[in-house]
């Protein structure tokens, strides 16, 4: 089987069960940009090498993207079932990661970053803000037709998994933070 169809040659393309929209469809933006982040989890694991204590959770993410992109390429009224999983513990699997990186850190996480540190502290916010278009993209969808509620949970989370992931590696790396703003609860927090 060629890897080419022609079939989107005119700007169109094929939805899970066989429908077929416009590539810059809500659908198609969504996923495109979870591919993206996908990608760049992928560079992220090549630069980590393939020892680094993170490359099975981060094998595991790149996985679960995969099966919610499948997810998400499938029209709540397409009659053909899709047999992938949804990775209904995926913001768990999340909470937990990042609690375990925060044990380990010598300073709580209080303050809005500036991005950068280090290659792979600056690649983990790469990924953080690619999450974040993607999860604007999965709102406009969510608007226009139903997703299941573990896929946005897990999307938001990972964002706030890979803000960790930054931190950690900067932690581990003796990396200074730069510090921004104190996070905006904190701010009332400490003024109560």
């Amino acid at each position: 089987m060629k890897i080419y169809t022609r079939k989107g040659d005119k700007g169109t393309t094929g939805l899970f069960g066989g429908k077929r929209v416009d590539k810059d469809d809500v659908r198609v933006e969504c996923i495109g940009t979870l591919d993206e982040v996908n990608s760049t989890i992928g560079l992220l694991r090549v630069k980590l090498g393939s020892e680094h204590e993170w490359q099975a959770n981060l094998h595991k993410i790149q996985k679960d993207m995969m099966d919610m992109m499948s997810h998400l390429a499938r029209p709540s009224d397409t009659k053909k079932v899709n047999t992938n999983p949804i990775p209904e513990d995926g913001a768990e699997f999340c909470e937990n990661w990042i609690d375990e990186l925060e044990s380990k850190m010598t300073s709580p996480s209080d303050y809005f970053l500036l991005p950068g540190g280090n290659e792979i502290s600056a690649l983990c916010h790469m990924v953080r803000t690619q999450m974040r278009r993607g999860e604007r993209s999965l709102t406009s969808l969510i608007k226009t037709d139903e997703v299941h509620e573990a896929i946005p949970a897990y999307i938001n989370r990972l964002s706030d998994l890979f803000f960790t992931l930054a931190r950690a590696e900067m932690d581990k790396a003796g990396v200074a933070e730069e510090k921004w703003q104190l996070f905006l609860y904190k701010r009332f927090k400490d003024k109560a």
